[in-house]
């Protein structure tokens, strides 16, 4: 069978924020999108600004922390185009903030599961792929305000960047290209969630982002 040889990028967290502006920028710098997210009807409207802007995409709804899922998304990335060319981990559960004495046990174990978990196993998955292509894997710091009521969250983030920083180091060698990038403050819901009363207009655009971060791996 013939591979597809368009260039690829898998997106995870595609539906919203700085992910669905990633999937938007990369279909129109001439990459196959597959977005990856658990909102069906957000990323049929992603898909609907891709192709009006006439690039194309393969939408995935599908929860990360799904690992049979996973494996077989990645397999079927395999028979069709026999590689990734990049990995953009936009994907990332909040919880809730709260003081650290009254951290909620199912809001942890999702974290864990979504922010920790969830992406050892992308990267055990994608990494073949990668390889093949001798890709190039995104991974998005986090640098909140204060550390007050951030306990769940930023544990599990900061969790979440050590397991990319030592993928980062270890990559290389295979040819494989991590990069960890700092997006500026944006008006996504994530960000309204834990800052309810900022000006939001005084945020940088995720479309902007999503363009600075990106412009220098296409």
């Amino acid at each position: 069978m013939t591979k597809d040889t368009s260039k690829t990028a898998l997106v995870t967290g595609a539906s919203r924020g700085l992910g669905a502006a990633a999937a938007e920028f990369l279909a129109a710098h001439g990459y196959h999108v597959i977005a990856l997210a658990r909102t069906t009807g957000a990323l049929e409207e992603l898909d609907d600004r891709i192709q009006a802007a006439g690039g194309s995409a393969t939408l995935v709804p599908v929860d990360l922390t799904n690992d049979d899922a996973m494996r077989q998304i990645c397999r079927s990335i395999f028979d069709r185009w026999g590689k990734l060319d990049l990995m953009v981990h936009a994907a990332i559960h909040a919880a809730p903030l709260c003081p650290t004495a009254h951290m909620d046990e199912k809001d942890m174990d999702k974290s864990i599961a979504s922010n920790i978990r969830a992406t050892s196993r992308l990267i055990v998955n994608t990494e073949p792929l990668l390889k093949a292509g001798k890709g190039q894997a995104v991974f998005f710091n986090d640098a909140v305000k204060s550390n007050r009521f951030h306990a769940t969250y930023g544990m599990t983030k900061a969790a979440q960047m050590r397991i990319a920083r030592s993928w980062q180091d270890e990559a290389a060698a295979s040819g494989i290209t991590v990069h960890i990038k700092d997006p500026k403050p944006m008006p996504t819901a994530t960000r309204a969630r834990f800052y309810p009363g900022e000006d939001r207009d005084a945020l940088t655009p995720c479309k902007d982002e999503a363009e600075r971060l990106l412009s220098d791996l296409i």
